[in-house]
């Protein structure tokens, strides 16, 4: 898995599908690449920067353990909300799986 580091790798992202869902919003679209990136973004009204950087840990550990569900040759933009902080690690696995399905069904494909 490559890491979004450019803005326009992010702005690619936001053109294309979104999932939105209580803990975070799911954005996908396709790359040039052969493998899938991953970035995450959490503003600061979500909160100070211990609970935006614990937010973000979050999200890195439940795409860890969704990483099958991952598409190469697509981009994907986790948008962190402060909900995130109060949710059950399992929850939030649960949530993110389901949202990679959703994405890439039929219906959601754009």
């Amino acid at each position: 898995m490559r890491h979004l580091q450019k803005r326009s790798q992010f702005l690619n992202a936001a053109r294309g599908t979104q999932i939105p869902g209580r803990f975070f919003v799911l954005q996908k679209a396709k790359a040039q690449f052969e493998d899938c990136g991953i970035g995450f973004t959490v503003t600061k009204r979500m909160g100070n920067s211990p609970e935006r950087n614990r937010i973000k840990r979050r999200l890195r550990a439940a795409v860890l353990a969704c990483r099958p569900g991952f598409v190469a040759e697509h981009d994907y933009v986790l948008i962190g909300r402060r909900k995130i902080l109060g949710a059950k690690f399992s929850t939030l696995v649960n949530n993110l799986e389901n949202a990679l399905r959703q994405v890439h069904s039929n219906k959601a494909a754009g």
